[in-house]
């Protein structure tokens, strides 16, 4: 199991278009994934899931990958969220 300490970067944070992004790469994967924020845990390849913690921009969430290709799912998020979901320059 991966767990990952992330922050919501881009200025419209998780929306439906950054959620759906989010959504369509985990899907690529086996492994498990979650979403933690606010205190409420979601299934990271649900687009409702993830809409539900309303996660603004700077908003702390806790990614928990697990499963046996887990790194390279782990990676693969950390990189979106490093280039802002593709949105802001």
């Amino acid at each position: 199991m991966i767990e990952r300490e992330l922050t919501v970067p881009n200025r419209l944070g998780l929306h439906a278009r950054a959620t759906a992004k989010l959504v369509q790469l985990l899907s690529a994967f086996r492994s498990s994934a979650t979403l933690t924020a606010k205190g409420r845990e979601v299934n990271a390849k649900s687009i409702m899931g993830v809409m539900l913690l309303a996660a603004g921009q700077g908003t702390p969430l806790k990614l928990r990958v697990e499963g046996e290709d887990e790194a390279s799912a782990a990676e693969a998020v950390i990189a979106l969220f490093d280039r802002r979901f593709d949105e802001d320059s």
